[in-house]
């Protein structure tokens, strides 16, 4: 039988594995943690959201960055210190500027697959992650925002998307617990949340039924290339304190799954190829709604605040997931207060709801500089990449994880 490992155990790695079981592959997932989704697939926005699937290559991404670099509060921060793989990611995004329209389609297309893909998956295997298919409602407080989304939403619905103008009264409709004042706004019908983790971990617990067979708290080294397959080194993680870091182990393979978020980028280097993925902080608290007013105030339908960008998932009746902010700021992963903050502030703004029991986190978006996923084969024969889906992991990787066990399965069948 046919050995394929996956490095990785995010929503990437684990939808990845589960397809390629599926398929009938022996798969062995590798990941660094001791368990799955413990980095960008711990605590998300938890949006699976196709209506935000437009990439941020537009010039006017760079005049709001430019403008909000020295405002600690700002949606996107970026720490001007020089650094070459910053700078030199920043220089190909400006460069994809111009497949600014096709992106976004194809995006919306990947997108709208995916979300069937997740739902028939998670209905299978019976995983319960606090689902809410009650769409995505994308609210404007200015006249001149919604006039550019209303451009953004035509370049989406050529894509494929359901997506529909409401009036301000439509938007309290929709979702009664707001109580600004808002100008307009898009809803998405089709769109939905649940909790990442909850379905990363269940569909990882489900994929052992196929045989998967998961090594945590282990890191890979290197890769040897033989005529006949790979040889992973791998040791145990410094989070595997039950073991000497210095044991070198090896797996044989027929070949590997890149999945490891932002870490495949020094794994790509490692391997002979350039996937150059930066990571891009983001940042969410999730509030416990632990008295019955908070509980009947938060919101149920996912919103989205164009002016913040800030998002909003219901997980459960008692929690409500707020997210937001793109901070380039290297592989720090410090939680600062001074960024979680307007995460709260907006929540009392916009909500009769308790924000006395908040739990702040910090994760990095892999992403790439044109916004695209990276599906494909390597250099090598045996090496496979499905990593950089930036912002929207959860919304996609059900797309991609078919992509890629297909691409490995028409190079090596089982």
């Amino acid at each position: 039988m046919c050995h394929i490992v996956v490095i990785g155990s995010g929503i990437t790695g684990v939808t990845s594995a589960y397809e390629l079981a599926k398929l009938g592959y022996k798969v062995t997932v590798i990941d660094k943690h001791l368990y799955a989704a413990m980095e960008t697939s711990f605590a998300n926005g938890g949006q699976l959201s196709a209506c935000n699937a437009e990439v941020w290559n537009q010039k006017s991404t760079v005049l709001k960055g430019m403008k909000w670099m020295f405002n600690k509060n700002a949606p996107l921060l970026l720490n001007p210190s020089f650094d070459l793989h910053k700078y030199g990611w920043l220089i190909e995004f400006l460069g994809n500027i111009k497949h600014y329209e096709a992106n976004t389609r194809d995006t919306v297309k990947m997108a709208l697959l995916a979300r069937e893909r997740l739902f028939t998956v998670a209905k299978e295997e019976d995983i319960q992650f606090d689902l809410e298919k009650r769409g995505i409602l994308h609210f404007y407080h200015t006249k001149l925002d919604y006039e550019v989304a209303t451009k953004t939403n035509a370049l989406l619905r050529e894509g494929g998307l359901e997506r529909n103008p409401v009036t301000p009264e439509e938007i309290k409709s929709i979702e009664p617990s707001l109580k600004g004042e808002y100008y307009g706004g898009f809803y998405c019908p089709g769109d939905a949340t649940g909790d990442i983790h909850k379905f990363t971990t269940g569909l990882a617990k489900a994929s052992e039924k196929y045989g998967v067979k998961y090594l945590f708290g282990m890191e890979v080294s290197d890769v040897q290339h033989h005529a006949k397959g790979v040889t992973v080194l791998y040791h145990a993680s410094n989070e595997n304190v039950l073991l000497n870091t210095a044991t070198m182990e090896s797996l044989e393979a027929d070949a590997i799954v890149v999945c490891a978020g932002v870490g495949s980028y020094h794994l790509a280097n490692l391997l002979g190829d350039r996937v150059n993925i930066y990571p891009v902080k983001g940042y969410s608290i999730t509030l416990n709604l632990n008295d019955q007013d908070s509980v009947k105030h938060a919101p149920w339908v996912s919103l989205l605040d164009e002016s913040a960008k800030i998002v909003t998932s219901r997980l459960g009746a008692d929690r409500l997931r707020v997210a937001g902010t793109a901070e380039f700021n290297g592989y720090n992963l410090d939680i600062r207060a001074d960024r979680i903050q307007p995460l709260t502030d907006w929540v009392n703004k916009n909500f009769s709801i308790s924000t006395e029991n908040v739990v702040p986190w910090a994760g990095l978006r892999p992403m790439m500089p044109n916004m695209m996923p990276t599906v494909r084969r390597g250099k090598r024969e045996r090496v496979f990449y499905n990593t950089g889906h930036g912002h929207l992991g959860w919304t996609l990787s059900a797309a991609t994880a078919v992509m890629i066990s297909q691409e490995v399965a028409s190079q090596h069948p089982i």
